[in-house]
């Protein structure tokens, strides 16, 4: 449900990432959704995306020159030469050296997320958010939440030279689809005001696209700043669709938050990165934790992430 009339424009700086979609497209059909929703211009609408990274077709690389061959280019970084690694790798790297993280501090994030993840997975958390496409149970759990070792963690090669970022530390690639059902007042209503989330406010800010993993602090700050009477306090949850574990602790160093308020049941670094379907899988999180009260704390929470190019997208919703 949203109140809200408008919506800032969210097609600027969209780049593709690896060839796949932008990785907020969906979150910007949500925003899109509950806007045509508040001008009356439909009643109900599906919004959400979809991700199949794993159907991807090759992606060639334009030659260098008349004499050059197409080159294949990976979906992973860190594969090929550098110009076929992500921006993303780099970006995350220039803000952890910026901000002093260390491989270790990294590593015990990721760690701690899978951790996470696993204790939400063994609880059945995630059962009510998952729809299998059979008749089998292990469809209904998240399959990709196992916890590494500490060990294999650090023995992990980085992706640049003498840099920080590892396949352990970094979200992984990932298959997913998630969608959300915006409604007006008026079918809230009638359908008896069943627990749902409301969309109280939005921010969209952009960045140099080799800032892009400071993107989703910048659009925190510009949403923070339009919080319209609510405090910090008043957040009961964060969920973060992070690129690294670099860019998830940035985020909680500058924008001072608790640890424990971002993604309580692991984030990316645990469940992956499904591209066109992470912004969605974040608001179904939110729903969990807020509409079906899972989360004991504040009725609010917040949902972000940074697209490939440079920018950052934050939500805050309302549990009612």
């Amino acid at each position: 449900m949203s109140d809200e009339p408008r919506d800032e424009q969210l097609s600027r700086l969209y780049r593709e990432a690896g060839g796949a979609a932008p990785p907020a497209a969906l979150d910007a059909a949500i925003l899109a959704a509950a806007r045509a929703v508040s001008l009356g211009d439909a009643q109900t609408i599906v919004a959400g995306g979809a991700e199949a990274i794993s159907m991807a077709p090759w992606r060639v690389a334009k030659p260098r020159s008349l004499q050059q061959l197409p080159r294949f280019l990976s979906h992973e970084p860190g594969s090929g030469d550098e110009r076929e690694g992500p921006a993303h790798i780099e970006s995350s790297e220039a803000l952890a050296a910026e901000l002093g993280i260390g491989r270790a501090e990294q590593d015990a994030y990721a760690l701690r997320s899978h951790l996470k993840a696993e204790q939400a997975r063994e609880g059945k958390r995630f059962v009510g958010e998952i729809s299998p496409l059979r008749a089998n149970a292990e469809e209904a759990r998240d399959q990709s939440s196992v916890a590494p070792d500490f060990k294999d963690l650090a023995q992990q090669a980085p992706y640049l030279p003498d840099g920080t970022l590892t396949p352990g530390n970094t979200s992984s690639l990932h298959d997913g689809a998630a969608m959300a059902v915006v409604v007006s007042k008026s079918v809230w209503a009638s359908l008896g005001k069943p627990r749902g989330l409301r969309l109280v406010a939005h921010a969209a800010r952009g960045t140099a696209p080799d800032n892009e993993a400071a993107a989703p602090i910048e659009a925190m700050q510009k949403l923070k700043a339009g919080f319209n009477g609510y405090r910090p306090s008043d957040i009961g949850v964060i969920e973060m669709s992070e690129s690294s574990a670099a860019q998830a602790i940035a985020l909680i160093r500058s924008l001072e938050v608790d640890e424990d308020l971002v993604n309580p049941d692991g984030g990316a670094l645990a469940r992956g990165h499904p591209f066109a379907a992470a912004s969605s899988v974040l608001v179904a999180r939110l729903f969990t934790r807020l509409a079906r009260g899972e989360n004991k704390g504040p009725p609010l929470g917040i949902a972000t992430l940074g697209v490939a190019g440079g920018m950052g997208l934050a939500a805050l919703f309302e549990a009612v």
